[in-house]
């Protein structure tokens, strides 16, 4: 039991570093990246895409910039307030709606990590799945690993889905994906690939389509 104990500690410990690092990374960058953008490759969206890939994006690259720069300033928000929020949470945006996923100890810590995300110039919806619990491990985290590459892998080799789109996080056998639809069809598919993942126990979508009337409404506010 000690042993376990021991490496589960040690895997949150490891995870938290390369976050803090990663971060610290985009923090240092981001300026750099709004400016270099119109003329070179740079990478400008969470997940390393490039401008190539940001402009075939539904989202295009003015928002993937956007998004990025609201990433940044979250994590530097969190690492600011509390590291526990900041190495627990996760965050992957589109045009301004903010998904949140992870673990925190506290209901007192889920709420800080919400309300600081509110407070973000350019938010325009949170959708908040971040779980309060004890529990988690070395198990779960390479299980929820290999269930969100195993499905990446199936909707990349799928002609009729655009996964460029699309971001998705497994948090104990759960599937979270947030992203822009071509389609219905398109829509009905990610959800089929994802249910038949092996060890995916629920499937939770902040998936719209890519003409959702409220993605032009908002983009007027």
């Amino acid at each position: 039991m000690s042993r376990f104990v021991t490496g589960r500690a040690a895997v949150r410990s490891l995870r938290r570093q390369l976050r803090i690092w990663g971060a610290l990374l985009l923090a240092s960058l981001g300026p750099a990246l709004a400016l270099s953008s119109c003329s070179t490759p740079a990478l400008i969206a969470s997940g390393g895409a490039t401008v190539g890939v940001a402009v075939s994006q539904e989202r295009g690259a003015a928002a993937a910039l956007s998004d990025n720069t609201i990433a940044v300033e979250i994590n530097q928000r969190w690492l600011s307030y509390d590291w526990h929020i900041f190495s627990g949470v996760s965050t992957a945006v589109s045009e301004g709606r903010v998904m949140l996923t992870g673990k925190v100890a506290r209901d007192e810590d889920r709420d800080a990590a919400v309300k600081l995300v509110r407070q973000v110039p350019g938010v325009r919806d949170v959708y908040d799945d971040i779980i309060v619990t004890q529990d988690g491990g070395a198990i779960d985290f390479a299980r929820d690993t290999w269930i969100s590459t195993q499905l990446k892998t199936d909707l990349t080799f799928d002609d009729k889905v655009r996964a460029i789109n699309y971001d998705i996080v497994t948090v104990d056998g759960t599937v979270y994906m947030l992203g822009i639809a071509q389609n219905q069809d398109e829509i009905d598919r990610i959800m089929r690939y994802a249910r038949n993942v092996r060890y995916v126990r629920d499937v939770v979508t902040h998936i719209i389509l890519k003409d959702d009337p409220s993605r032009h409404a908002e983009a007027q506010q």
